[in-house]
């Protein structure tokens, strides 16, 4: 409306020659983009009225071509903004729809099972992403809390659906199998019925990395089985201790090529430590000069603090490092468990 404004104090206030009169069919086209379909026609009215004022005011204008053109151009920003309203309305319930499929996916967890307090993170790469190749889950059993994270390799929606599959698997083996590797056995056949019912024409092997961990009752100690994904990080009084595996374990999918050998690892745990789990979307954040984010020396530099306020610090810091821009999807979880000191051994 202000351009329409402008055009017409310049048409009427400049001499006949500059012919301002002729940038009037522009104010519609502009309008579309951002006004719904009767508001433009209006515009385009309105702006065909000038029109014909300024013939009045002045001869020789070429009025009935300026005219035709104020009508036609009209009548295309009316469609044009018949469409994109039509699109965003879609849009609109596309993201329902993926915020719907994310709560199934990813559902919120709650803040505290028994002793053991969790919080999740979850970024998408994409502004407009919902869901992606990152999962996350923890479930209360009797064996303890148990807990997974992982990276389904690709993106869209195979990964989507692989990581649903792996999920779904998750939530029902950990009530059933008492020993972390029969949980991964059940995850392995899960994410392989499903590659073979949906392939991937775009990868030769869909795989995933995935950490499969069960924090004791009580606290005390954690039993760790890392297939493939990147070591969990343990913080306590300010020192952070990389929790490398003994034996390194396939990723799902992928033990029929390379065995599956699967080596459970315990760790213990003293009175307010901090596990952290997280995918790789995580390390591999480049900062400005293109160096991957450094994890264990952040985490290193955190004083104690509740797991949400770790997560959130965690979020504005690689967002910082970043720029703002995040290349790959994110999935963090933050535990911390009181407990007793349990001796650690090999699982």
């Amino acid at each position: 409306m202000i351009v329409t404004v402008l055009i017409t104090a310049l048409a009427f206030s400049t001499p006949r020659e500059i012919a301002f009169s002729r940038l009037l069919p522009a104010a519609p086209a502009l309008a579309a983009a951002m006004w719904p379909v009767l508001p433009t026609i209006l515009l385009g009215l309105f702006c065909l009225l000038v029109m014909i004022g300024l013939s009045f005011a002045y001869t020789d204008l070429g009025t009935p071509y300026t005219a035709a053109a104020i009508v036609a151009v009209t009548l295309a920003a009316a469609y044009a903004s018949h469409v994109r309203l039509q699109r965003e309305e879609t849009l609109v319930h596309v993201r329902l729809v993926a915020d719907a499929a994310q709560k199934v996916l990813l559902r919120p967890l709650p803040r505290r099972m028994r002793d053991v307090e969790i919080e999740s993170l979850y970024l998408a790469a994409q502004e407009q992403a919902r869901i992606g190749g990152d999962f996350y889950e923890a479930v209360d059993t009797p064996f303890g809390v148990r807990l997974l994270i992982g990276d389904v390799r690709g993106k869209g929606l195979a990964a989507v659906g692989a990581a649903s599959a792996v999920i779904s698997s998750f939530r029902e083996a950990v009530y059933d199998e008492p020993d972390l590797r029969g949980v991964v056995h059940r995850l392995e056949a899960s994410i392989s019925r499903h590659s073979a019912a949906y392939p991937a024409l775009d990868l030769p092997e869909r795989f995933a990395t995935a950490i499969v961990a069960e924090v004791q009752h009580g606290g005390g100690s954690v039993r760790i089985l890392n297939c493939g994904h990147p070591p969990p990080l343990l913080l306590r009084r300010g020192e952070v201790r990389v929790m490398e595996p003994t034996t390194p374990s396939p990723p799902l999918n992928l033990a029929s090529l390379i065995g599956d050998h699967y080596c459970v690892d315990t760790f213990i745990l003293a009175p307010g430590d901090q596990l952290l789990l997280y995918t790789d979307g995580v390390t591999e954040t480049r900062g400005r000069d293109g160096e991957f984010f450094p994890l264990p020396e952040w985490m290193r530099n955190q004083s104690p603090t509740p797991p949400r306020e770790l997560l959130d610090r965690l979020h504005q810091a690689l967002l910082h490092y970043s720029g703002g821009r995040l290349d790959d999807d994110i999935a963090v979880l933050a535990v911390r468990c009181p407990g007793t000191r349990a001796r650690e051994r090999p699982g």
